[in-house]
């Protein structure tokens, strides 16, 4: 049974409709297959296309499926079974998209593994979502996975292993020299008894590339069980079918439709195993396009590089802000010719105003698409219009099909009106069926249809949505509401500021109440000094309200950021 918005709802006219580009339908209706259907009909339309370009070394979507075809093989030659779990712990290269449908191929679901985490983390990951098999760099194997593993932790039984090496168009000997003087990691693979263990190259040359297993794969099999981190608590595993994603990846289809063509490049410095970045890989496919893997999207440098390399052929990036800043500073990114590009999305993360104007006056007005989403939603929720008015500080409209009401932060029955703070709640295809061996949480956040987010927003007359915060990250001062993203936004059009963040501290004077703590990162030139932090907190006088002004400012010369550059709160919490 879903709950329906009521007639007399401020959101049952979907008001963001009048704002759609006039391309864009209020429903379409969608197709429903599986995602390594997906894969096989690009490849069957257009095998000689090309699937990516890592380091030089490229393939056709034709020759991906052979590696596709023997990967899935080798799972189930050995004990692997549909709907098993195949843990990926990857970085962008070419073996995560071949594991990723080679799992898929196999008719298992793929868990990303971030490969920053520790032992004991991904002992976690590996146990909570049962893992069969894990596919991981051989030198991750020597440093994290190896000890993961050991003592019968965990349900794995099968390790494949790879090496960076494995991904590059180079002499065998120009490799032995890149390992030696350390450009390449290598680890060491000491099997653990009782688990088969394989190299990527075996997998290549023994198993059958000209078919996959014979496994039939229905749309609601679940295809990945990917994990999400809150503010609190272990982190869960959001449950995805291929009907949730091949869903969201046809509404974005439709959302960009006039700009999209059959064979353009798109370039994206998300890794993988967070799902913006593994939905702009499955997009990129599903678009027929091919994709530059970015293994390290610090390395501007390369980055750049291969800009240049496809100057005028790229149409698409998907970045979080920090990165299209990092960009800013590369001065050969400024004499690129960007004129063939359609769209820098943004999101995971706020993009200031002020940086969102320093990044246009460089590539164009009106090119940065800002979207919202997360990992339950597949993970499009709203987007900016494509053609049509971008409103800067928002996060657009909804996509087709998709529902949005923002209901009282204290009283999920209660509906707020046009233009007051509430929690975002959403309904749509995309939306995922809950998390993994955790049924409190899911009873918590999905009730009658309705996916409850914990994200606060405003939604304006017009239909755009602004994220006000995580209503984990909400402060209370005196009683009032502090939204931090607020602070945050304002306080990052100080000129001095570079980054800053803040969060809500126990206020010593008053028992259940809290105080603002702002952590700042000053730009070149600008020095840490009283004289500097008593012109932050002026600036903070003159333009937020009593309550919301910081008690306390920190100026520090890095702030933390998680693996995909959003500032963690968590961390700073710590």
């Amino acid at each position: 049974m879903t709950q329906e918005i009521k007639e007399s709802s401020p959101y049952s006219s979907k008001i963001w409709l009048k704002s759609y580009d006039d391309h864009v339908k209020p429903e379409i209706e969608l197709e429903v297959y599986s995602l390594a259907e997906m894969f096989q009909r690009t490849a069957n339309k257009y095998p000689d296309n090309l699937c990516y370009d890592f380091q030089g070394l490229k393939a056709t979507f034709k020759e991906t499926e052979s590696y596709i075809n023997s990967f899935a093989n080798c799972l189930v030659e050995n004990g692997v079974k549909k709907g098993d779990r195949v843990a990926i712990n990857l970085p962008n290269l070419p073996q995560f998209i071949i594991s990723l449908f080679g799992t898929f191929y196999a008719g298992c679901a793929a868990s990303g593994i971030n490969f920053l985490l520790s032992s004991s983390e991904i002992t976690y990951q590996l146990k909570d979502c049962g893992a069969a098999a894990i596919v991981t760099l051989d030198s991750f194997y020597e440093e994290k996975v190896r000890e993961a593993l050991q003592g019968g932790k965990t349900n794995v039984k099968v390790v494949i292993t790879t090496s960076a090496a494995d991904a590059l168009d180079v002499e065998p000997a120009m490799i032995e020299q890149l390992i030696k003087i350390g450009k390449i990691p290598f680890g060491k693979v000491e099997p653990i008894e009782g688990i088969k263990y394989f190299t990527y190259k075996e997998i290549i040359e023994k198993y059958p590339s000209d078919k996959p297993p014979d496994v039939k794969i229905e749309p609601d099999d679940v295809l990945l069980l990917q994990y999400t981190g809150g503010t609190t608590g272990p982190p869960k595993g959001a449950i995805l079918t291929h009907r949730n994603l091949i869903s969201m990846l046809q509404l974005v289809r439709h959302w960009f439709e006039p700009g999209a063509k059959t064979g353009d490049i798109y370039i994206s410095g998300f890794p993988f195993f967070h799902l913006a970045g593994l939905q702009f890989c499955l997009q990129t496919i599903f678009m027929s396009c091919a994709q530059i893997l970015v293994p390290d999207p610090r390395d501007t440098t390369y980055m750049v590089g291969k800009m240049k390399e496809y100057e005028g052929k790229i149409s698409l990036f998907y970045n979080v802000p920090t990165l299209y800043l990092m960009l800013l500073d590369n001065r050969k990114f400024k004499k690129l010719d960007l004129s063939n590009v359609q769209g820098y999305i943004s999101g995971a993360a706020p993009f200031a105003t002020k940086s969102i104007n320093e990044f246009e006056d460089v590539v164009g007005k009106g090119k940065v698409v800002e979207g919202y989403g997360m990992t339950e939603a597949s993970p499009g929720v709203t987007m900016n219009p494509y053609l049509g008015e971008k409103k800067i500080g928002t996060v657009g409209l909804p996509f087709p099909n998709t529902e949005v009401k923002l209901v009282d932060v204290s009283d999920r029955e209660k509906e707020v009106p046009i233009g007051e703070a509430g929690e975002i709640a959403i309904r749509g295809p995309q939306i995922f069926q809950g998390y993994w061996n955790k049924p409190e949480e899911t009873e918590n956040a999905l009730q009658e249809g309705w996916f409850y987010s914990g994200d606060v927003g405003i939604m304006d007359e017009d239909g755009y949505l602004k994220i006000v915060d995580r209503t984990k990250d909400m402060i209370i001062v005196s009683g009032f509401k502090v939204f931090s993203v607020e602070v945050d936004d304002k306080m990052n059009k100080h000129p001095a500021i570079e980054l800053c963040a803040c969060i809500g501290l126990p206020d010593p004077d008053r028992p259940g109440s809290e105080i603002v703590k702002l952590y700042v990162l000053l730009k070149k030139g600008y020095e840490n000094n009283e004289d500097m932090k008593a012109d932050i907190l002026k600036y903070a006088q003159e333009n937020l309200a009593k309550y919301k002004i910081p008690k306390i400012i920190e100026i520090s010369e890095n702030l933390p950021l998680t693996v995909i550059g959003k500032i963690d709160k968590k961390a700073l919490r710590k």
